[in-house]
Formats: C-alpha cells, structure tokens, sequence
C-alpha cells in the first residue's frame, strides 16, 4: 500500500471512530449548547461555510439567532453575531474569552508556546507584552529611530535616481520591501540585510510570504485533531522549514553579537537586540528570538505590495 493510500485508510478509520463517539455524545451535549444547524457525520457544519463563510453564517443567524453553535468537524464553535452579545463577549468578559485556537502549522518549532502572539493570558504573558511595548513598540522607542528612517527613505530616493539616470526599471514592490527590511534589521541588530542595487531581497521576501501562505492555508488537522501526529497536508513540516530559516538568521545575529558583548567590542550600540541581552534575568534566549519574528511580521502582515510587485520605468 503507497503512503497516500495508507493515510486515506487511517483517515477513514479515525474519522468513522469519531462520528461513532459523536453520535453517542451529541444528546448529551446538545442541549448545553446554544441553538444552531443540525450537524452531519464526521464533517459536522463545514459544507455550510461555503465559499463565503461570513455571509453563510449571517444567513444561518437569521434562523437560528445571534448566538448559534456549529459543529466544525471534530471541533464545536460558537458564532456570536449580536453588537451586544459581542460587547459581552469581547468587554465585559474578555479573560474568560481571551484564549484563542492555535492552527496547527503555529505548533511548528513551538512558536505557539514563546510568541507573545499565541500565548494565553498568564503572568508570563503580561511580562513579554510589557518587555515589548516598552522596549519595541514604545513612543520613545519610535522617536529614537527618526533619523534611521530618514536615512533609510533617502537611501530609497537615491537607488529610484540611480535607476531613473541609467534608465533601469524599478521594482517598485522589492524595493520597498528591502527598505523596510533594512529598516527593522537595523532597528533590531544594527544591520543591513538586503543590497537596493541587488535582488538579495528575495530570498527573505520568499521567507516572510511562504510562511504566510503555510499559516493561512485551510488544514484539516484545525477541524480533526486527531489527524495531527499525521499532517495530512504537509502544512506544519513546511512551516517548520520556513520558520527554521528565519529562527537561523536571528541566531546567527543574536550569536555575533553575544560575541561582540564578550570580547567587549561593542560600540554601545543601544539597539533592541542590546537592550533585550540586557534583560536576561527577565527574558531568555529563546524568546527573544521570537520576538525578532513578531517584529518582522508586525511590518509585512500590511498589505503585500511585495507579493506582486509593480514594476516601472522611470
């Protein structure tokens, strides 16, 4: 038997066990359950979704109210649709609500248990987002890098003249992104990553995109838990792949530096890199790598000009 037959078979047997568990448990469960359509065998509500899983589910609430469950699968969810049901929900009792679901392929390197992002409401929580807003995301932080930004717009200005004189065409969407990316590996490590006057961009544009493709991409496993072990799609093992080259980079980065420190061959830079080394009784090595990735990604979850770039001839 090849291995897509093998897992089509596992697939079959774990989802006919589920459905059997299922239908035990749904009149015990039902009835604690807000109102909503009724579910099928194994795959529960998903083919009500749809293709436009926001306007089915506005029909669905019109029959079944603002406060409706669905089955999803081997996973229930509970659709609120009300102003003032999500006032409640999202307001008034925020902790109880606070903790989200984590897609599968964020299980990758175990990104769900160190990014602030993924993280539940706890202590160590509260400790990451205080260390990141006052030492990354902060007003005063922001007023430190002004004239970094300006150095980076005019290195952006005089690579569009260079290109205007020799008549080259400009890749609007891979400049950009190179300037931005110089602009955060700067403001994080003191460095340049990327050449304007090279196509060097690429390689970390390739990164930031496939993991955003890996991570938006529907799983089954967020719908069949049990189908986790597996990875039917292969969606974790690439994001594992993806991530691991960035976690590198950031290694490699946080490593010179940690050997810099120790030669004592620094030049002060004060940079975050230097400020988060600083607070080692309060944060290790791990998540301070990924808070570099949470850095990056608060920049390129922005609409991607960079995915399909547009290109002129000044």
């Amino acid at each position: 038997m090849d291995s897509l037959g093998l897992i089509l078979y596992l697939f079959i047997t774990i989802t006919l066990l589920q459905a059997l568990q299922s239908i035990l448990r749904l009149t015990k469960t039902r009835s604690k359950l807000p109102p909503g359509p009724t579910p099928l065998p194994v795959i529960g509500n998903l083919l009500k979704l749809g293709d436009n899983p926001h306007k089915s589910m506005a029909e669905l609430a019109k029959t079944h109210g603002p406060i409706m469950s669905l089955k999803l699968g081997q996973i229930t969810a509970v659709v609120i649709s009300s102003p003032a049901l999500a006032k409640e929900v999202l307001q008034k009792q925020d902790l109880a609500f606070s903790y989200r679901t984590i897609p599968n392929a964020l299980h990758a390197h175990d990104q769900h248990k160190y990014s602030v992002i993924w993280l539940p409401v706890s202590d160590r929580w509260r400790s990451l987002r205080k260390i990141m807003t006052s030492n990354m995301f902060s007003g005063s932080r922001l007023d430190a890098n002004q004239n970094l930004r300006r150095q980076k717009v005019k290195e952006l200005i005089a690579h569009v003249g260079k290109c205007c004189q020799e008549g080259i065409a400009v890749d609007i969407g891979s400049a950009a992104f190179a300037t931005s990316l110089n602009l955060i590996s700067n403001t994080l490590f003191s460095v340049d990553l990327t050449d304007l006057n090279q196509d060097s961009s690429r390689e970390y544009r390739d990164f930031v995109w496939n993991i955003m493709v890996e991570a938006g991409k529907p799983n089954l496993v967020d719908y069949f838990p049990a189908l986790s072990k597996i990875d039917p799609q292969g969606i974790r093992g690439r994001m594992k792949v993806h991530l691991g080259k960035l976690l590198k980079l950031f290694g490699g980065l946080i490593d010179e530096r940690l050997e810099l420190r120790k030669l004592q061959k620094t030049n002060g830079e004060n940079d975050v890199i230097d400020i988060l080394l600083n607070l080692n009784q309060e944060i290790d090595r791990t998540h301070i790598e990924r808070m570099c990735l949470v850095r990056i990604f608060y920049l390129f979850l922005l609409p991607h000009t960079s995915s399909k770039a547009t290109t002129h001839k000044l």
